[in-house]
């Protein structure tokens, strides 16, 4: 059972809907079958077109919200090529010699002429006044462009149904499109208005288009765009080139920076007559995109110039600004050492400063000295580790702790030290540890009425 979204659809129709799909990647079947539909199941054209969008390039059934080109259709130098249609030979009744003499006629002819005179210019006048006045109570309905895309894909299909798939290259895109595509890739723009109700348009569309010769020429050289007067795309392009008959070819181009009519071919042309005559027109304004190329380039080398000047001065820019930074990383390095040395100064003063006041504290704490008389002090001399040497006494009941408790007063003493009896050789426990937690006192340590102790300096461990 087919899905939902591809319900009356033919069976070619849903092979070019599943491979539109799987060529695009898609994945809602509605949105594929609606591009198909907009492109009137042309899978090349739709997957073009779909190309055209992922690389920025806006879509045909979207154009972007931008001004058309003004096209300059009154150039004194445009080239323009008539072919006159034979004209049969008419009465004077045809509608051609309504209000002219027949000059072919004898007098016969001119009594008639002047007795309808009046009444035929009377006729005229009324009905030139009505279809003006018409103008404004019914627009041409032409004049509402509101789908120009489906107004050039019609026209390709009809075109096709009538004459055939061997042709050339339409655009399919509007008319604006197209100007700004040939502007944009400095190329000629060959538009084709095709009259539908034009004795010559069957001729000019079967004989002349669809030539090999021409469809050579036209897919090498140029783009084309065309569409019928009868679609209100090609009713506005109409109105702007101003076309006398049918077929009409208008060649425009890139010239003095303006998109410009260069060439008009109307009439009847043979397929050698229209070649010969497309490619005089593109020989004679050759140079003008020859010279449009150079300014391009020129342009763009100067905008390539000015782009890696810009870059070359950026590279300088963050170059000097990496140099300030290093400089800056530099000075705030330099200033956080600076800082840390004077922090270490004022933490060295006031360990000094500390360790001074704790010496001073420890030397009022201290007990008096025993006199030589008493019998139960001890004579100690200290050598401390600067070589010098400093007598005191003790009582024997005194702890360990006053003998440290004086070095530590001293101002040559070293602000760690331990003690050390020589015979025999050991540290005497002047601190409280895990062994003596309340330290000995001088007869328990095994001291004798005089001893020479040494100050062992441990401030570097």
């Amino acid at each position: 059972m087919a899905a939902p979204e591809e319900r009356d659809l033919t069976q070619e129709q849903t092979e070019k809907l599943l491979q539109f799909q799987d060529l695009t990647g898609i994945e809602s079947m509605d949105q594929c079958r609606h591009t198909l539909e907009q492109h009137n199941w042309n899978i090349e054209a739709a997957v073009q077109d779909r190309l055209n969008e992922q690389e920025g390039v806006p879509s045909v059934f979207n154009p972007p919200p931008s001004r058309p080109l003004q096209v300059n259709t009154a150039d004194h130098r445009i080239y323009s090529y008539v072919v006159s249609r034979p004209q049969p030979r008419a009465s004077y009744f045809a509608a051609g010699d309504i209000l002219s003499p027949p000059f072919h006629k004898g007098l016969l002819g001119w009594g008639y002429y002047l007795i309808m005179l009046p009444f035929r210019f009377t006729y005229y006048t009324i009905l030139d006044i009505f279809r003006f006045a018409l103008r404004f109570i019914r627009p041409d309905p032409r004049s509402r462009v509101t789908d120009p895309v489906g107004d050039i894909v019609s026209f390709m299909h009809i075109f096709e149904e009538k004459y055939g798939r061997t042709h050339p290259v339409f655009y399919q895109g509007t008319y604006s499109q197209a100007l700004n595509d040939a502007k944009r890739e400095l190329r000629f723009l060959l538009v084709y208005l095709h009259g539908d109700d034009h004795q010559d348009s069957d001729d000019f569309c079967r004989n002349t288009l669809c030539s090999p010769d021409v469809i050579s020429l036209i897919n090498n050289r140029m783009l084309f765009w065309a569409c019928s007067t009868n679609k209100p795309e090609g009713y506005r392009v109409s109105q702007a080139l101003r076309e006398n008959t049918y077929p009409f070819l208008a060649m425009i181009m890139l010239k003095d920076r303006r998109m410009t009519v260069v060439g008009r071919l109307e009439g009847l042309i043979q397929p050698d007559d229209l070649i010969n005559q497309l490619t005089f027109i593109m020989d004679a304004n050759q140079t003008y995109l020859v010279s449009e190329r150079l300014e391009r380039e020129e342009r763009n080398q100067t905008q390539v110039l000015r782009q890696q000047q810009d870059e070359a001065y950026l590279a300088s820019l963050r170059a000097d600004q990496e140099k300030e930074r290093k400089k800056q990383e530099e000075r705030e390095r330099k200033r956080q050492k600076e800082e840390e040395v004077q922090q270490q100064k004022m933490a060295e003063e006031r360990r000094r400063r500390n360790l001074q006041e704790e010496k001073e504290r420890k030397s009022e704490c201290l007990p008096p000295e025993p006199s030589p008389d008493d019998p139960e002090s001890v004579k100690i001399i200290f050598k401390l580790p600067n070589d010098s040497r400093v007598e005191r006494r003790f009582h024997f009941t005194q702890s360990l702790t006053v003998i440290h408790d004086f070095l530590f007063s001293l101002k040559e003493s070293p602000e760690k030290f331990q003690i050390e009896a020589n015979f025999p050789r050991r540290v005497l426990p002047c601190l409280p540890s895990e062994e003596w937690p309340n330290p000995p006192t001088l007869q328990e340590a095994g001291l004798s009425q005089t001893e020479v102790l040494f100050v062992q300096d441990l401030t570097d461990d």
